[in-house]
């Protein structure tokens, strides 16, 4: 049912400090604070109550932390990895872990001042309230003791790293993605359990400042991404020295006087891997605990995140959710746009739907790793008659004068009307290059226009031109700036 509220309306409620209130947001990350400026910009007046550290998981443990380490790490690779070049000599860069670890958490200070709490002056009409845990109840939330009224809430409390289920590791000091960025030693060795985009992400960046990384994951890396992607970065990371593990099945982890000890099963044996540390990094979990969610009869999914339709409405009347806390996409851009989408519907302003047709993701490896709209499995399941081309990166002049070919770019699209469906990247500037076919999803470009449509030369984003002219043509036989 569509639970967008028109703007006629509209009501206020007062609490019992006597401040009224349009809408009270739940949580005071990415999400909660779109909502809560999307909403005093149009005069509401909005409660938002704090849930954990203002700012959320993108500036405090996830985002910023995680990407200011990786690109540390990669200013030590470039020194090791400077012999690529004629002529260069390569040289080795001290680390210091914790000096490291320091500036990081020095900039994630910063940056969640200056984006979060100086922010919140600026807004009159946001009322920031952090006095205890939250929890909805009919017609408002009460925090602690005290109870705020308002005819429309919006959950964005966000997420938490998961814990699987392997004997033996609630015994286990195990580290989690924030546990590893805040490490203040380094550790000599680490097993990272999960082959997503935070595994990956972590293992290159561990290994590239100084630490023995194992990669271990059931299946393979990015599972979800295309397997030419996915083969092109697990050659990447093997070659830089880290070991990778795949296809098994996690049987125990067990402390040692050493250090953490994980027993897996592949091909019906039994296999000891050992390491100083044990990170986790198999996916994340809702913070939904203690919100009284049940008791208003608003649905979790089987994953335990909330049920939320295209305009971000939950099951219960009244209530909207967006971000990491939803069924929706787990990336703090799309938690900042559900969030809009959820004001826009639930205050009866300009109606929106959320819509992820064109929405590029990143994983912040060296390749990078970056995609937009369908795979080509997807394409298929879609019902499409799929065509799809594939071009290493030995093909893109700019990949040859970096002496760096190192990935690969698949296109899929639709064999009947040419019409571009999606596309995959993985190169060394992957991760500026998809906001590009990004583009060309929106506007419904075909392989044909994206083929003829003039790109600089030397550059990453010239290979989609390449991989667009590859399905009717063999990119190895054209000159350069040929077509």
């Amino acid at each position: 049912m569509d639970q967008t509220v028109k703007a006629h309306d509209c009501c206020s409620a007062k609490d019992a400090s006597g401040g009224d209130y349009d809408l009270i947001v739940v949580g005071a990350g990415s999400a909660g604070f779109s909502a809560s400026i999307t909403a005093a910009g149009e005069g509401k007046r909005v409660a938002l109550v704090g849930h954990g550290t203002i700012g959320g998981t993108c500036v405090n443990v996830g985002c910023v932390p995680s990407k200011a380490m990786i690109r540390a790490a990669e200013a030590v690779h470039g020194g090791t990895s400077a012999a690529r070049f004629p002529g260069i000599e390569p040289c080795s860069h001290s680390v210091d872990w914790s000096a490291v670890v320091k500036g990081t958490a020095d900039l994630v200070g910063e940056m969640r001042q200056k984006k979060y709490i100086d922010l919140l002056p600026a807004y009159e009409n946001v009322t920031y309230i952090e006095e205890g845990p939250a929890r909805l109840i009919e017609g408002g939330v009460a925090v602690g003791e005290r109870v705020i009224s308002a005819p429309r809430v919006l959950i964005a409390t966000g997420s938490r790293p998961h814990l699987p289920d392997v004997e033996g590791i609630d015994t286990v000091d195990t580290l989690d993605s924030t546990g590893l960025l805040t490490l203040p030693v380094r550790p000599k060795s680490v097993i990272v359990l999960g082959g997503g985009y935070i595994g990956c992400e972590l293992a290159q960046m561990a290994s590239r400042l100084g630490v023995k990384v194992t990669l271990v994951t059931r299946s393979r890396l990015l599972p979800g991404a295309e397997p030419e992607v996915a083969e092109a970065l697990t050659e990447a990371l093997k070659s830089e020295g880290i070991t990778i593990e795949t296809s098994l099945a996690y049987v125990s982890v067990a402390q040692g006087a050493g250090g953490v000890r994980l027993t897996i099963e592949r091909g019906g044996k039994a296999e000891v891997l050992t390491a100083e540390r044990l990170v986790v990094t198999t996916g994340r979990v809702a913070n939904t605990e203690d919100l009284g969610l049940a008791d208003l009869g608003v649905d979790p999914d089987a994953r335990g995140s909330i049920r939320v339709g295209p305009d971000m409405a939950t099951t219960r009347v009244g209530v909207w959710a967006a971000g990491d806390v939803t069924d929706r996409d787990q990336f703090v851009y799309m938690a900042a746009y559900g969030a809009k989408v959820a004001v826009n519907n639930a205050l009866g302003l300009e109606p929106m739907r959320y819509d992820n047709a064109a929405m590029p993701w990143v994983v912040f490896t060296d390749p990078q790793v970056a995609g937009v709209g369908l795979s080509e499995a997807e394409a298929k399941a879609a019902g499409h008659e799929v065509k799809t081309s594939v071009v290493t990166l030995d093909n893109v002049p700019r990949a040859a004068a970096a002496r760096d070919i190192r990935g690969v770019i698949k296109l899929v699209a639709d064999a009947k009307t040419d019409r571009l469906l999606g596309g995959q990247i993985a190169a060394p500037e992957g991760s500026d290059s998809i906001q590009t076919l990004a583009m060309a999803l929106k506007f419904g470009m075909t392989t044909k226009a994206l083929g003829e449509t003039i790109f600089p030369y030397l550059t990453t984003v010239e290979g989609l031109k390449l991989a667009a002219q590859t399905f009717d043509k063999d990119v190895a036989k054209l000159s350069c700036c040929a077509g």
